[in-house]
């Protein structure tokens, strides 16, 4: 059962033709032989994706940051973030006293802290 189907008219003048059968194209020994090249499962692995790390966009510049990196890599990372995070909450014990004492009010007390922590970036404090 072998049909031909010509192709003409186009304006490329595309003269191929389809020989083959319909019939059996996906019966019988065709199929068998194409389930068997086939694999069965495919593993797929799972996407990769870089991970975002937020960093400091001055690290490693400023006044300070040569002692800071110093410090770090003798007290050693853990125990230096530690340490860190310690004078930066009493930073802001001091800032938030001296809101206090002057009268400005929470938004004010705020701005206060992050001036102080841009100023810290600029100066190295925070590499």
């Amino acid at each position: 059962m072998a049909t031909s189907i010509s192709v003409t008219g186009f304006k490329a003048g595309l003269g191929s033709s389809f020989h083959g059968s319909w019939g059996s194209s996906i019966a019988g020994e065709d199929y068998t032989a194409l389930t068997m090249s086939v694999p069965k499962h495919v593993a797929v692995g799972k996407p990769v994706r870089p991970r975002t790390m937020m960093k400091n966009v001055n690290e490693g510049k400023g006044l300070f940051a040569p002692i800071v990196v110093l410090t770090r890599n003798i007290v050693g990372k853990k125990r230096f973030n530690q340490l860190r995070g310690k004078a930066i909450a009493l930073h802001s014990q001091v800032i938030t006293e001296f809101c206090r004492s002057i009268g400005a009010d929470a938004k004010q007390r705020q701005g206060l802290i992050r001036l102080a922590k841009k100023n810290g970036e600029r100066l190295g404090f925070l590499a």
